[in-house]
C-alpha cells in the first residue's frame, strides 16, 4: 500500500525533499498572509499572487503559479498540505525529484489557467488559490499509473486512489467556492503530463 506513511521524519526528510519544501511554502506564505491582512482578505491575496478572472491581473502569468502556494483560511491549507504530505511522496520517489516537481508546477498552472479560462465566462469577478490544481495533478499522475503501468502499483493502493478521485470529484462540485475546473484541470494535466514526462525523460526505476 503505497499511501500509508511509514517513514520517521528524518527519513522523510531525505526522500522526499521537494514534498517538503512544498508544504513548507505552503505555510511560510500563510504566514506571510496571516501577517499581512489575512489570508481570508480578496485585497490581501490578489497582491500576493491570487488569479483573477477579470481584469489586468488575468493576463499577468505569474499569477497562475504564485497562486498555487497561497490559501484562503487555515482549513485550505491544512488539507491541502495532508494531501501533499501523505498522498505525493510516492510519486516523488518513483519519478525523481526534478521531474516530480516540473509536473507538479506544471500541472498546477495549467490547472489554474483553466479555471480562469472557464470561469471568465461568467459575469463575476472570482479571486481563486490553493494548490489543489498541482495537487490533482500528482493525482492524475497516478491515475496514469494505475490504468496504464498497473506493475508499479498494488490492488489495493489502486482502490485507494479510485476512492479518492470519486470523493473529491464529488466534494468538488458540492463544497460551495471550490472552483472544481481548476481540480478536473489539474487531473487531466497530471495524466497527460506524467505520460509525456515518462517518454521524454527516462529513468531507472528500483
Amino acid at each position: 500500500m503505497i499511501f500509508i506513511r511509514y517513514e520517521k521524519w528524518r527519513s522523510y526528510l531525505r526522500y522526499y525533499p521537494v514534498t517538503c519544501a512544498l508544504i513548507l511554502a505552503n505555510v511560510v506564505m500563510f504566514i506571510v498572509l496571516t501577517l499581512n491582512g489575512g489570508s481570508t482578505n480578496l485585497y490581501t491575496l490578489v497582491e500576493y499572487g491570487a488569479t483573477v478572472n477579470v481584469g489586468p491581473e488575468k493576463e499577468e502569468l505569474w499569477r497562475y503559479a504564485t497562486a498555487m502556494f497561497l490559501h484562503n483560511g487555515f482549513a485550505h491549507l491544512f488539507f491541502n498540505s495532508f494531501a501533499l504530505l501523505v498522498f505525493a511522496p510516492p510519486l516523488e520517489r518513483l519519478m525523481g525529484w526534478w521531474r516530480y516537481a516540473l509536473l507538479y508546477l506544471a500541472g498546477g498552472f495549467l490547472a489554474n489557467l483553466l479555471g480562469v479560462a472557464v470561469s471568465s465566462r461568467g459575469d463575476l469577478g472570482i479571486v481563486s488559490v490553493g494548490a489543489s490544481g498541482a495537487i490533482y495533478a500528482v493525482y492524475g499522475a497516478f491515475l496514469y499509473i494505475a490504468v496504464l503501468q498497473r506493475a508499479l502499483m498494488d490492488e489495493n493502493s489502486r482502490k485507494t486512489l479510485y476512492g479518492l478521485l470519486v470523493m473529491g470529484i464529488i466534494m468538488s462540485f458540492a463544497t460551495p467556492r471550490v472552483d472544481y475546473t481548476v481540480h478536473i484541470g489539474g487531473l487531466i494535466a497530471g495524466f497527460f503530463l506524467y505520460g509525456l514526462m515518462i517518454r521524454v525523460f527516462k529513468r531507472n526505476r528500483r
